[in-house]
Formats: C-alpha cells, sequence, structure tokens
C-alpha cells in the first residue's frame, strides 16, 4: 500500500466536492480529490436535471389536452413513453458529460479514484491501495435515497429516485411513496404522461405547505389527477406477477391495499455517512452518525474535517452545496496552512426552496407564525386570468415594523417571485420599500404587490 501526503483531502466528487476541491486549489495548497463512481453530480445524473426534462414533456402533454380554452383545437395527445425517456437520457448524459469535462480540466494528479475511509483524523485508506495523509479534510459524500423497509423485497419493480430514469418505458401505474418536493414533482409529471399515479404520505400535506388555505388548495388542485393517500402508510409489500400489491393503514383506522406495475421510494435522500470510518475520528456523532459541526464555517467538532453539501442535511438544494463546497474548501485550506488560521463564518443565505410542479410551491425565508401575514389571491389575478392558470396563492410574512421575514407561494411561475423575495429578505427590506418599486402591468408580480400592500395596511393601521 502506498503512503502520500496532501493537505486538504475532499471525499466525494459531486457539487460540493468539485467545489470544495477547486476552493482549496485556488487557495494554493495541495488538494486530493477522492471520487468514487458513477459521478457526474447527484442534480445533473438524477436529480435537477432528468427531473426537469420528464417535467417539460408533461407539461407540454397537458397544454396541448388544455389549449382548446383558448379557442385552438388540437387532435388527441398521443404519449409515447420511450420516446419520452429516451429524450430525458440523451439530454441528461448531456449535462452529465460536462460535469466531467471540468473535472477532465483538473490536475490529474489531484484526483484519485476509490472509496475514502477515515483511519484516525489525518488520514484516509482509499480502497486497498493507498493512504493519504492530510492536515485538513472535507467530508462531501451526498445522499442516497432511502427505502422503506416494506419495499426492500420488490426487486426490479421498486425505483428510486436514482433508478427511475432508467425505466425503458413508462409503466401504466406506478405508486410513490411521499408527497414531499420529489415524489409530487415526478407524481404530477408521470400522471400527466398517462400514468395512473398514487400517491402514498404519512403526513397531511402535500408539497410540504404550511398554510391552511394553500395547503387546502394543492391538495385540491393536484389531487384532481393523482390519487393522494395522505395520512397513510406502507405496512406491507409484496411482489406479484407484473408488479407489486401495497398495504397501507390510515390514521383515521382504516387501512387500504392496491396494486401497481411499479413503485417509486420517494421518502427522502439521507446522508452517505455510513461505512466511511467517522467512528475512528475524534469528531461528535449523534445516534445517526452525523457529526456534530458549525452551521456557519462547516467545521466539524473534534478534528480538523469539514463537511458540506447533502452530507451535512442541512439545505440539499444545488446552490447551497456549490456555496457550501467552496467555503468548505477555503476553510480547509486555512486550517492546513494554520491551525490558528481565522475561518470564514459567512451569513446565511435565505432559506429558498421550490417545487416545480404546475402550478409551483415555494417557501422563502421564515415562516414566523407571530408575524404579519400578507395574502393574494392567484384565482383572480388578473395575468393568471390570461394565462387560464388562476389557482393558488401567496402569503407573505413581515414583522410589526414591516420587515419581511419569509413567504410560501402557491402559484403559476412563482419561482420568478420567489427569487425576488429571496433577494428582498436577504437585504432586509421591508414591505413600504419593496412596493416602492415598478411592478409592471399586466405581470403575475403584480401579485406580489397585493401582499406588500396587505402587509402595509396592517403595519400602518
Amino acid at each position: 500500500m502506498r503512503d502520500i501526503t496532501c493537505d486538504v483531502a475532499v471525499i466525494g466528487a459531486g457539487t460540493a466536492g468539485i467545489a470544495a476541491h477547486r476552493a482549496a486549489l485556488d487557495a494554493g495548497v495541495r488538494s486530493v480529490l477522492i471520487e468514487q463512481g458513477p459521478g457526474g453530480t447527484t442534480c445533473a445524473r438524477v436529480g435537477c436535471m432528468p427531473s426537469k426534462l420528464l417535467i417539460t414533456a408533461a407539461h407540454a402533454a397537458q397544454a396541448a389536452r388544455e389549449v382548446q380554452v383558448f379557442g385552438v383545437h388540437v387532435g388527441a395527445v398521443r404519449i409515447e413513453g420511450r420516446e419520452v425517456l429516451q429524450r430525458v437520457r440523451r439530454e441528461r448524459d448531456r449535462f452529465v458529460a460536462s460535469v466531467f469535462e471540468g473535472l477532465d480540466r483538473l490536475p490529474a494528479e489531484s484526483r484519485i479514484t476509490g472509496r475514502a475511509v477515515f483511519e484516525g483524523d489525518g488520514c484516509l485508506r482509499i480502497d486497498e491501495a493507498t493512504r493519504l495523509h492530510f492536515k485538513a479534510a472535507v467530508i462531501a459524500t451526498g445522499s442516497s435515497p432511502s427505502v422503506p423497509e416494506p419495499l426492500s423485497g420488490l426487486g426490479d419493480r421498486l425505483l428510486t429516485t436514482d433508478t427511475i430514469f432508467e425505466m425503458a418505458d413508462l409503466p401504466r401505474s406506478i405508486a410513490i411513496l411521499g408527497a414531499g418536493a420529489i415524489g409530487l414533482e415526478l407524481a404530477q409529471a408521470l400522471s400527466r404522461l398517462g400514468v395512473e399515479t398514487t400517491v402514498i404520505e404519512p403526513g397531511a400535506v402535500a408539497g410540504g405547505l404550511r398554510d391552511p388555505v394553500l395547503a387546502s388548495a394543492a391538495i385540491e388542485i393536484f389531487g384532481e389527477h393523482i390519487t393522494l393517500r395522505l395520512g397513510a402508510r406502507v405496512d406491507r409489500a409484496e411482489a406479484v406477477q407484473g408488479g407489486a400489491v401495497l398495504h397501507w393503514s390510515q390514521e383515521d383506522g382504516e387501512s387500504g391495499s392496491g396494486r401497481f406495475e411499479r413503485v417509486l421510494a420517494a421518502a427522502g435522500r439521507p446522508p452517505n455517512l455510513r461505512g466511511i470510518g467517522l467512528d475512528t475520528t475524534r469528531l461528535r456523532l449523534d445516534e445517526a452518525g452525523m457529526p456534530a459541526f458549525d452551521r456557519s464555517s462547516l467545521l466539524c467538532e473534534g478534528a480538523p474535517i469539514l463537511i458540506a453539501g447533502d452530507a451535512n442535511a442541512e439545505r440539499p438544494v444545488l446552490h447551497e452545496a456549490s456555496r457550501q463546497g467552496g467555503l468548505a474548501g477555503r476553510n480547509a485550506a486555512a486550517i492546513a496552512r494554520s491551525e490558528s488560521a481565522k475561518i470564514e463564518q459567512p451569513r446565511h443565505w435565505v432559506n429558498l426552496a421550490i417545487v416545480f410542479t404546475d402550478p409551483q410551491i415555494a417557501a422563502i425565508g421564515e415562516l414566523d407564525d407571530d408575524a404579519i401575514v400578507g395574502k393574494a389571491d392567484f384565482g383572480d389575478q388578473g395575468r393568471a386570468r390570461v394565462m387560464g392558470r388562476n389557482q393558488g396563492g401567496l402569503r407573505l410574512y413581515a414583522d410589526r415594523a414591516g420587515r419581511l421575514l419569509g413567504a410560501e407561494m402557491l402559484g403559476p411561475e412563482i419561482e420568478h417571485l420567489a427569487h425576488i423575495l429571496a433577494f428582498a429578505i436577504q437585504d432586509g427590506q421591508a414591505a413600504q420599500a419593496l412596493s416602492d418599486r415598478p411592478f409592471y402591468h399586466p405581470t403575475l408580480e403584480e401579485g406580489l404587490r397585493s401582499a406588500l400592500s396587505d402587509i402595509i395596511r396592517q403595519v400602518t393601521g
């Protein structure tokens, strides 16, 4: 076994790991990136990009079905599932290839392929071939789909968010466990592509909405074409010829069962921390094996090890993973140069989460139950009615002085409104200041102005 040394060891070549490695190299230290396949980042390979490709195909099919509302008539919509999935994979592979091209531009001597396992605070064993001694390390091992225990015996009938895009064709029916962002996005997309879709969710809401009016509206909207079994938990699953049978129980004491061609586990993605030797370090680990770490600097307690991206489960979205990776890489480089180095502890970005359903869902900032709430209704908003997509609403939260704190939205194309509000909240703006900006007519953004005006009325009395 060969022994080599470096200043910074980065474990994982996903979004956070690549950003950490580049930041450490840019800081002038010797960094080594340890890659364990399949690579290409979660976002490009199995997450953001292939899911949006599928969702876009579904939106096109639905738009064709609904175009007659404008007096435009087309023939029957025919879905060719194989063609849909072929395009998803073809474009997905382009995104993945661009990630690998970026990696190939990094110095070859700064990359090692293999599985890294800690052997104490300053050493990693990579497979059975290399020991890598480091001064600081970054854990960026990403996450993997969670598979509920009752589904473990379903074999190839079971899909996860890592395997769903490898289907050769669309199934006739599918059960999706989980009504969070991923589960709801894929459920609506598959339903619009002609798949009989059932969502089974232990909670009482779809898409994570907290406001009771918006949550109720979401259930009504998405439940029109998807069978939503909220408050239900799968107790038992069995593989049968041509599919699987699921048995579930509900909070109200009722029970049920159903037969499906495929089953998708979309119940979350826990961090990949098992089996990497964290117990050999001085890190303080909780019962789930997660190290205690400072959420500003990403430095773990007990050793010169940082944790970034999905691996820390703090904010498992790409823009956060990229920022965290860069921060972790710079701080690891600083620690490698000097144990007494001053490390960065930047202010957190405001929370920004978007669900790419139709209508979209977004949550921004903090949703304080004691805050002033400004409201707007997309059901009767001018531009939304023009588009024939007048559904949902907006809830805007502010403190008693009118300073914006957060928002929750259900509506058409509100990904753009979500960014406007994220910027405003990050900058500490008040409702009055944001309202005193140009709002072009007719736009969806005028819905935001209505909610701002509602807050201003409450603040000024």
